[in-house]
């Protein structure tokens, strides 16, 4: 009895020690799968050559800078990758800095996520000869050769989320100015463990491409799920490349795994389809994501499938890419990098967060599904 017992109990750690070892290794998979996983690890981010990152509160100007800028009689063009709520409160932020220096917008356009389209947008707004160039990059490789004909008309540039390859902040341009993305991962872990009670088996859609800023805030997803929260197992992990592919992503992993208590998705546009797959099979499932957005932020009013969110403070940035201009402009010494602060948001304090992210309140509709 007591020799049958010991081979039990041999047996038994012999399989524990099994189920940890391949435990580490699917661990250990799953924080080398995303892009940049390598980035230097830390309380923010680094900048994209290394800098170290310096809030957005620290960014400021006097009352005698504000006087010298208005003497200045700037002009700004504002060109971005794509549009949406997220770009508006950016274009928001700087319009009112704008107004208080004087600054006049010459152009403002929207690149589709096309480099070709914004290569002719660059060379559009140079013939405007603006002071200030704000922009998001669509691609850092071919944005090198697009953006040197304003680096040569010696145009302040100030990037949003991402630089280019082989630019320099304080030569090639002033500064990148970006939300806190470790922050907005760690955030997101913290949700996604609030909607299933801390346990339970959850799935990660993530952007697959190289782009360091969703790349950071998904690694620290994983980073944060896999060193916080023990009793949470990453059941399935999957990567997307374009953010109308993601319900296809979904309908896998949910086939694969009906039980997941909870999805986590790269950004608001991009959970849609997932939302709607949710919805479609039937499943007893959470989401979590990052950025505000009119139909998940209703569907959360609703207390339905999108359980939480963080994000940015896109008026925030838009505003503090124009102060980094100008203090530039007047000789001032500043950071190359910059990173906004972030908020957390659940169905509790929907209206709060967009007027403190974007400084306006959500849609009627989600204010009419508050109130029920």
């Amino acid at each position: 009895m007591k020799k049958a017992l010991v081979t039990t109990l041999a047996a038994v750690t012999a399989a524990s020690m099994i189920s940890a070892a391949c435990m580490a290794e699917d661990n250990e998979k799953y924080l080398t799968m995303i892009p940049n996983y390598d980035n230097a690890v830390g309380t923010f981010a680094q900048g994209p050559n290394g800098e170290e990152a310096v809030p957005a509160d620290d960014v400021e100007l006097t009352e005698e800078q504000y006087a010298a800028a208005k003497e200045m009689n700037l002009t700004l063009a504002m060109l971005w990758a794509g549009a949406g709520e997220w770009y508006n409160g950016m274009s928001d932020g700087a319009k009112s800095e704008c107004e208080k220096m004087g600054i006049e917008i010459v152009t403002t356009a929207d690149a589709e996520f096309d480099p070709a389209l914004q290569a002719t947008q660059i060379e559009t707004a140079l013939s405007l000869s603006p002071d200030i160039i704000l922009t998001l990059p669509v691609d850092p490789t071919s944005g090198t050769a697009a953006y040197q004909p304003a680096v040569d008309a010696g145009t302040k540039i100030v990037f949003a989320d991402n630089s280019v390859d082989d630019y320099v902040g304080g030569e090639q341009y002033v500064a990148v100015c970006t939300g806190d993305q470790y922050g907005m991962g760690r955030t997101c872990a913290q949700l996604i463990s609030d909607a299933i009670g801390g346990q339970g088996k959850i799935g990660i859609i993530y952007y697959e491409a190289d782009y360091t800023v969703t790349n950071n805030r998904d690694n620290q997803f994983v980073r944060s799920i896999l060193e916080d929260y023990p009793d949470i197992e990453i059941a399935s992990m999957m990567g997307f490349a374009e953010e109308t592919a993601t319900g296809e992503v979904a309908s896998a992993m949910l086939t694969q795994n009906p039980d997941l208590d909870a999805i986590y998705v790269s950004w608001d546009v991009a959970a849609e389809p997932v939302v709607a797959e949710i919805r479609a099979g039937g499943y007893d499932t959470k989401l979590v994501t990052i950025d505000l957005g009119g139909n998940n932020d209703l569907e959360m009013a609703r207390g339905g499938i999108v359980y939480g969110k963080s994000a940015d403070m896109p008026y925030q940035i838009g505003a503090t890419m124009v102060k980094l201009a100008v203090l530039d402009l007047l000789g001032e010494e500043t950071p190359t990098y910059v990173v906004s602060d972030s908020i957390c948001m659940t169905k509790d304090n929907i209206e709060e967060s967009w007027l403190a992210a974007m400084n306006c309140e959500p849609s009627e509709d989600v204010l009419k599904a508050l109130e029920n």
